[in-house]
């Protein structure tokens, strides 16, 4: 710095300096952590739903969902207006700052290892929702509901007779 002969006055700030619209990061130290300049909060129905699609994905899962949940599943799928299928029948989350639990009930297809099938559901979910959230997945609970049998129809109620 060269000497005006002026009392000591701050420089001005030139092109490229951290003060100036347009310089290296506009006021923002470099090497500071994007992720420490706000707050993102995950909703519960997020992770349940990534949940339910991962755990369906999963070769031999026949559905989700206890019996009563199905049947009102079943039911809200005829409604018009209703909003068709949930991918979150049969699905329980709980989801913390950095963790989350997943509770889940399927229906497998009969023949297959039930414990396999578990555990490849139990992969694809903790895989999908550490993946797209972030999160620790720190257990996924499942609970096999029920065997679908090939000959048996898909939840038709019985006719009638007029």
């Amino acid at each position: 710095m060269t000497d005006s002969g002026l009392p000591d006055q701050p420089e001005t700030p030139r092109a490229g300096s951290l003060g100036e619209r347009g310089g290296e990061s506009a006021g923002v130290p470099h090497g500071s952590d994007p992720g420490s300049r706000g707050r993102t909060t995950i909703a519960d129905g997020v992770v349940a739903k990534i949940a339910g699609m991962a755990a369906r994905d999963v070769p031999g899962v026949h559905s989700m969902g206890g019996g009563f949940a199905r049947g009102m599943g079943a039911m809200r799928e005829r409604m018009p207006g209703a909003g068709g299928k949930s991918v979150t029948t049969g699905v329980r989350v709980e989801v913390g700052e950095v963790q989350t639990a997943v509770d889940l009930e399927i229906v497998v297809e009969y023949g297959v290892s039930i414990i396999e099938v578990a555990g490849d559901v139990r992969e694809n979910v903790i895989a999908a929702i550490e993946r797209m959230t972030g999160l620790e997945v720190v257990e996924v609970n499942i609970a096999v509901g029920d065997v679908h049998l090939f000959d048996e129809e898909e939840e038709q109620p019985e006719r009638r007779l007029e």
